[in-house]
């Protein structure tokens, strides 16, 4: 029997954990007999009852393995370790907050057995708030045009993965990995699936306005050269904007010496326009030399706490 592997990485889901464990087990027992599984839960330092739920539902249900880390180590970190850790032909990522329906596992598995290495969820819509979901389609549509590769829009990561893809991103081997970038940038053979996302019920989002700005920009940093370019053209563009005013306004004092005063505002504004520009491009050169930084110091993904039924 082929083994599948289910990776969800958590942090303060108690009220959601449980029925996510349910709803998997239903799906790994009912629908896919002939399939083997693992649930692997990677808690990211929880400060609930989390890690305690998991550890009962472990010492009932050997299928359930537990990582837990000796802190927190973020959204981008802890998922992919957690995948890399899953011994299965083929890993699915699926969150805690049950925004990505479990029942889906088996239309991965069932376009997994069909031969694609890579089955994507693609959000067709969410419940979640209009306005959000208009900003993550616009983001996608500037990645898309700013990336190098292929981007897929509408994407999470979650999805199911053969493990030759797996094999893949491990090679790549980043400190602080960008996973739709990396799911991308291997290639393979790539199905999608579109569904539409639930509201979360319970508990509340751990996405803040840092962390969406971090998913962000790392993806378009990961992904492109396009801003430092633009840096140099947007440069260029200024700078003969201002030779031609500055030639304007010497011309018409030469014309009008007596009548026309240069006046304080102009250089004000032009001098904070010119400064706010420069500020925004070492902002993102600051950003590509933090993240040379990071690959540089090579840390490992995480550090663990404990282990449970890895055995």
């Amino acid at each position: 029997m082929k083994l599948i592997s289910i990776v969800t990485p958590c942090y303060n889901e108690e009220e959601n954990i449980e029925e996510l464990y349910e709803r998997v087990k239903t799906v790994m027992l009912e629908k896919l007999p002939n399939y083997s599984y693992e649930h692997i839960f990677i808690d990211n330092a929880s400060e609930d009852k989390t890690v305690e739920i998991l550890k009962k539902i472990a010492s009932n249900d050997k299928n359930v393995k537990i990582i837990v880390n000796s802190r927190n180590f973020g959204h981008m970190r802890s998922p992919v370790y957690g995948m890399l850790q899953a011994k299965g032909d083929a890993i699915v990522s699926i969150v805690s907050d049950l925004q990505d329906p479990p029942e889906m596992i088996e239309n991965f598995i069932r376009k997994w057995e069909e031969g694609y290495d890579a089955v994507l969820g693609i959000k067709a819509s969410s419940e979640e708030k209009k306005f959000m979901f208009k900003i993550r389609e616009l983001y996608y549509g500037v990645l898309s045009k700013l990336s190098e590769i292929e981007v897929f829009k509408n994407y999470t990561g979650f999805g199911l993965y053969d493990r030759k893809v797996m094999n893949a991103i491990r090679k790549l081997n980043d400190p602080y990995p960008f996973f739709r970038g990396m799911v991308a940038e291997v290639g393979y053979k790539v199905a999608q699936i579109p569904y539409d996302q639930p509201v979360r019920i319970k508990g509340v989002t751990k996405n803040n306005f840092y962390t969406l700005y971090d998913i962000g920009i790392l993806g378009i940093i990961n992904k492109s050269k396009v801003p430092l370019r633009l840096a140099v053209f947007f440069s260029l563009f200024v700078g003969f904007i201002s030779f031609l005013t500055g030639i304007g306004y010497f011309i018409a004092k030469l014309m009008y010496w007596d009548k026309m005063d240069m006046g304080i505002a102009p250089l004000i504004i032009g001098g904070s326009f010119s400064f706010s520009i420069l500020l925004f491009f070492i902002g993102i050169i600051g950003e590509y030399i933090g993240a040379i930084y990071t690959q540089v110091l090579n840390r490992p993904l995480v550090f663990e706490q404990e282990r449970i039924n890895f055995d």
